[in-house]
């Protein structure tokens, strides 16, 4: 997918991402990959085969990795991710690790968004 095209990021720079993203509301239960014991749960505000912004009030360092459980309709996720960017109240999350199969299913789920959202 081509870069995003506009005015830039949300702070008013560069738009740094390379994956087109859509807006969409989907819970995601998450762990800290060292806390295996303690998920959180928080809704996305934007989605991509890249990666998600999630809205949290825990506040979660640059660099985190993170266990991400989502359940979209029927299909159900499990994926790495690390956080790379915090901002009060949200976090964005780059997907890492994915194999060609879920590289696949989020491409058709970010496919299906699009439709909804336009």
């Amino acid at each position: 997918m081509s870069p995003k095209s506009g005015s830039g990021g949300s702070d008013g720079g560069p738009e740094r991402r390379r994956k087109e993203r859509v807006p969409a509301r989907i819970e995601v239960r998450f762990q800290k990959s060292a806390a295996a014991a303690m998920a959180f749960r928080a809704y996305s505000l934007n989605f991509s085969i890249g990666g998600l912004c999630l809205r949290t009030r825990n506040l979660y360092p640059i660099g985190t990795w993170l266990r991400l459980f989502l359940k979209i309709e029927s299909q159900e996720y499990e994926m790495t991710g690390v956080v790379a960017w915090e901002r009060k109240g949200a976090i964005g999350v780059r997907f890492e690790k994915l194999d060609p199969a879920d590289l696949q299913r989020l491409a058709s789920l970010v496919a299906a968004l699009k439709v909804t959202a336009d």
